[in-house]
Formats: structure tokens, C-alpha cells, sequence
């Protein structure tokens, strides 16, 4: 048993992996949840190993099972995360950008900065051509992608970032699948005194919920059937970020139809699946 904790376990389950052997992987959320259960007010290595331990009884015997790792979708992740961190030099950069070109800031400044914007670009487009580039290297990868982004409005980032989350979780449901995304509702309500409105749980991988925000909003442009599916929510009374988080949803859930059922997107067949 071992807790996922990113550059700790990722060289342990390829470890197991190669040497096949049985293990259990932990979320960090559910060992914190835990912990607060047995009331562990300490943490420390100890402890948590401790911790750790206990959590045997929570195990069933299907959980318990030999990592699988594609090193190809782990590279393609790579890939990705690295261009979600460029998004964010970006956007501090343009930031930093309207506010000296506010306060009347030296030229020399300006210039510089507009060049470092120029050159995240560059950057990010060299990350988009490298991920493509393995993803045709593999016939498999290139159809599932070819499938994906045969949805109307999804572009290849966005098929990028799916292709990667269902490579990485091969045998996901559909439930596991939102759950994954962090785009499963979340009610909060005890009694009278307790009721909040339902929300998205944002317990998934937040990369891929980053990376797909925005051509969702393209895919509601460009998509018939998702801008009414977005329509009809938004005249029920949905507010529009909440509609638009269910389109999100409704869009991961069919590109992993089309994933599984190695389907290209089909209008007709497909309205009622929203």
C-alpha cells in the first residue's frame, strides 16, 4: 500500500510494475480523510505509514493489483503539464503587460515583455507538435485521437488532454471518469440546518479541467446539439457557469463513448445521448 504522491510513487509503481507485484494505490484526499477519522492530530512519517496501514480494512481484494503504467500517455502528460504551466507564465505576463501599458511604463519594457509572450507561444506550439507527433507514431493512439476530436468544436489540444486521460485509465467507467475530471455534483445537506447548493466536487485532475474550459466554450459555439443541450439549461435557470460546466461534462462523457466504442462522432445517433 503506498499514497499517490506525484514523484514518490510514480518510480515505485513503475518498480512493481516491471517486477509484478500487488499493490494499493492511496489518493492523497482519501488518506486525509482518514486520518481525520482514526484522529491523527500528527504528521509525520510515522504516523502516516501508521496511518497507512490501518487503511488495510478499507480494501478489497479487486483493489489490490499489479500498477500499469503507458509510458507513452505518461510522456503525452508530460507534454501537456508543461504547456498548462506556460498558460500560467501567459497570463501573468499579459497581465503584467495591460497594467505597464497603464502606467505609460518604459518602451524598452514593453517590448520585452510582448518578446516573452512571443516566445511562450513559440514554446507552446513546439509541446502541441511534439505531442501529435507521438500520438502518430502510434496507429492505436491515432485513431482514439481521430475519434475524440470528431466531435465538432474540440480541437487538438483538447483532444490531446482526453486521449491522455483515457490512456491513462484505460478500464474507467463513466461514473470514474467524471469523478477523474472532478466534474461529479456534490450535495451538502444535513437536517434543516445544513444545505448548500450542489457543485462540481474539483477533486479530479485538475490539469485536464484547466485545459478544456475554454474550447468548451468553442464547442458550445460550433456544436448544435451541445449549444442547445447549453440553451435549454441556461432558459431552465442554470446559471451560465454551471451550464457550462455541464456541457463540460456531457462532452468528456461522450468522447470516452467514442473512445471505448472506437466511434466517430455521428450527429444523429448522438442526440440523445444529451
Amino acid at each position: 500500500m503506498y499514497e499517490s504522491t506525484g514523484c514518490y510513487s510514480r518510480p515505485l509503481e513503475e518498480f512493481c510494475q516491471k517486477k509484478e507485484i500487488n499493490c494499493f494505490k492511496v489518493g492523497a484526499y482519501q488518506s486525509a480523510s482518514f486520518s481525520k477519522t482514526i484522529k491523527n492530530r500528527n504528521k509525520t512519517d510515522k504516523v502516516d505509514a501508521r496511518m497507512l496501514s490501518a487503511m488495510q480494512i478499507l480494501v478489497g481484494k479487486g483493489d489490490i493489483k499489479i500498477p500499469y503504467r503507458d509510458d507513452d500517455a505518461h510522456q503525452l502528460r508530460s507534454y501537456i503539464k508543461y504547456y498548462q504551466s506556460l498558460n500560467k507564465k501567459k497570463t501573468r505576463q499579459k497581465n503584467y503587460l495591460e497594467a505597464a501599458e497603464i502606467n505609460q511604463e518604459d518602451d524598452y519594457i514593453l517590448k520585452q515583455v510582448r518578446k516573452r509572450i512571443k516566445q511562450i507561444d513559440k514554446e507552446q506550439e513546439n509541446f502541441m507538435a511534439l505531442s501529435m507527433k507521438l500520438i502518430k507514431a502510434n496507429t492505436e493512439y491515432l485513431n482514439a485521437y481521430e475519434n475524440i476530436t470528431s466531435i465538432k468544436g474540440l480541437g487538438q489540444k483538447s483532444g490531446i488532454v482526453l486521449l491522455y486521460l483515457f490512456l491513462r485509465y484505460p478500464n474507467a467507467s463513466r461514473q470514474q471518469i467524471t469523478a477523474l475530471t472532478g466534474l461529479d455534483p456534490v450535495q451538502r445537506e444535513s437536517g434543516t440546518s445544513l444545505k448548500h447548493k450542489t457543485r462540481m466536487s474539483k477533486q479530479g485532475i485538475s490539469l485536464v479541467r484547466g485545459l478544456l474550459y475554454m474550447p468548451i466554450l468553442s464547442t458550445v459555439q460550433h456544436n448544435d446539439e451541445m449549444k442547445r443541450f447549453y440553451e435549454r439549461l441556461v432558459e431552465s435557470g442554470k446559471v451560465k457557469m454551471s451550464a457550462q460546466i455541464a456541457v463540460m461534462r456531457k462532452v468528456v462523457l461522450l468522447a470516452h463513448s467514442l473512445y471505448k466504442n472506437n466511434e466517430k462522432y455521428d450527429e444523429t445517433k448522438y442526440l440523445n445521448f444529451i
